[in-house]
Parts: structure tokens; sequence; C-alpha cells
């Protein structure tokens, strides 16, 4: 047995609140080496926000980076630019969770499907989703909401599984959305519910199980989950370059382990987020805003 292998053994053993930060960073990129499930595909470079102009070698420098270490990648919208993403994604042989981006612009919300529906039928879309956290910013009714999914499903004509993304408590508060979808897709955040780093994985299974268990047995992939690596802390929930690692490890064991589909949030940095999220929202990539991965 070499001295690098000896070494990830004793990591893999190891409490990780005794690793200093060098060995966490060791043990992540191990984890990495040998690919996670998925990851949320960021693909806005430093400066640029959702409607800048997005060009394919853009897209593919970025893919071209999370390859070696990414099995499946998951996209929030169809329109513009973000059709091109689960193209170029299939050509380099990812897996895709892609999604329309709906809200509040009825107009806008029928380009988004209508362009879901095209990449589903032409071969480009693994897993299929209506919508991200509409329920949860309150932009479109229930009733809608189904109208969309239903529609969706009617014009597939390939088995390409559908659902809808939002907090994993929607799925038991909505039984009638839950009953419409093929697949739960739920985010888990114990971040934004103020969670100390210490209970973190075990508050992320309960928010799973809590989604899994009003599933009616249909299958529940994690959409999102993550932990900043710089902001502001939010109760007990507290960024940092070392919980941000601790959390990318038992989350990943936790996946490897109990082979849950979980998608990481998210590829890179992406400061456009600090409008929407404060300052933390700029710090949820394994790889930073120039493209250098935290793990280095």
């Amino acid at each position: 047995m070499s001295f690098r292998e000896d070494k990830l053994m004793s990591l893999a053993g190891a409490d990780i609140n005794q690793l200093s930060e060098s060995e966490l960073k060791i043990y992540c990129k191990e984890l990495l080496k040998n690919k996670i499930h998925g990851i949320c595909f960021s693909v806005y470079d430093e400066n640029q926000k959702p409607g800048d102009d997005i060009y394919d070698e853009q897209i593919l420098k970025k893919l071209e980076i999370i390859k070696p270490h990414v099995k499946w990648i998951r996209t929030f919208s169809c329109s513009d630019e973000n059709m091109r993403i689960p193209i170029l994604a299939k050509e380099l042989g990812f897996k895709t969770l892609v999604g329309a981006w709906l809200g509040k612009d009825l107009d806008k919300n029928q380009i988004e499907v209508k362009k879901l529906i095209e990449l589903c039928n032409d071969g480009y879309i693994d897993v299929a989703a209506v919508g991200n956290e509409v329920m949860y910013r309150k932009e479109l009714s229930e009733e809608k909401l189904i109208e969309y999914i239903k529609y969706v499903k009617s014009k597939i004509k390939t088995e390409v599984p559908v659902g809808y993304v939002d907090a994993y408590y929607e799925f038991s508060s909505r039984p009638s959305i839950t009953d419409t979808c093929d697949v739960i897709l739920t985010n888990c955040y114990p971040y934004w519910e103020g969670c100390n780093i210490d209970y973190s994985l075990i508050y992320m299974k309960q928010m799973f199980y809590h989604a899994r268990d009003v599933a009616n047995g249909k299958r529940v992939i994690i959409t999102e989950t993550g932990w900043p690596s710089k902001g502001s802390s939010l109760r007990g929930a507290n960024p940092s370059n070392k919980n941000f690692l601790k959390y990318f490890i038992n989350a990943q064991k936790w996946s490897n382990e109990e082979d849950i589909e979980m998608f990481y949030f998210s590829s890179f940095d992406e400061s456009w987020k600090i409008n929407s999220e404060g300052d933390v929202g700029a710090f949820w990539g394994i790889w930073d805003n120039k493209k250098e991965s935290k793990f280095s």
C-alpha cells in the first residue's frame, strides 16, 4: 500500500471534526476523483447574470472542468442559450436533469415548457423538472403548476420521468402536486434553516426521509444541497471553508453509502446571486469564480 493510499484510508476512518483543513481538502478531492452523482450547473461567468448572452465556448469550458468528476448535471432553464447546455452536456456523456423555469410571466412559461418538451423528445433529457420553487415563491397557483406538469407529460414521446422541484416539506403540504409527479425532486438545505454544521447531516437525512415518506414509492432525488464557503451566518449555520468541506464530505459519503441520488449545489461560484440571497449567494460553488477548485 502506498503512503497516499494509507493516508486516504486513515482520513476515511477519521472523525472529520478532528481533521485539519488541508486533510479535509484531500478527502474532498478523493470523493470528487471517484465521481459524485450530480451537480447543479452554474453557467454564468463573473459579472454575468440571467439574460446575458451565453456562448457554446463558455458552456463547454465549464463542462470540461467538471466532466472528470460528475455523472449528472442539473440545469434550471430551457430558454435562450440555456437550451444549449443539455445538448452540449449530452455530447460530452453527461446524464441530464433539465428544468423549465416557471414564474409569473405566463408567456415566458410557455416558451420554457415548449423548449423542455423539444429537448425531451430529441433525447437530451433524462429527467425533466417543470418549475423550481414556484410554490415557495408563491408565483403560481397549485392548479396552474399541475396543469403545466400534466401538459408536459402528455407531450413527451419518450420515457422521461417528469417532476417538480421544491423544498422537501412542500410535497407533504401539497399532495396533489406529489401525486401528479413521476419523480419527487426535493431541495434540502440545513444551512437555510439555520442548522449548526454538527447536526446538518442528520437534518438533511430527515428532510429527505420526509419527502420519501409521502412519495408513495416514487423515486426521490435531492436536487439541491450544499453549504456556503463564505458569508454571513444564519442563526446556528456558519459559512466557512472548513464547514463547506465538512458538509461536502458528509453529504457525499451518505449519498454513496445509501445510494441517494443527489445534485450538489453548486459547480461554480456566481456573484449575481448576492442580489437575491445576500452575501452567501456568491459562495456555494466547488469551483470559485476563477474556475479554481476550492479543494486545491
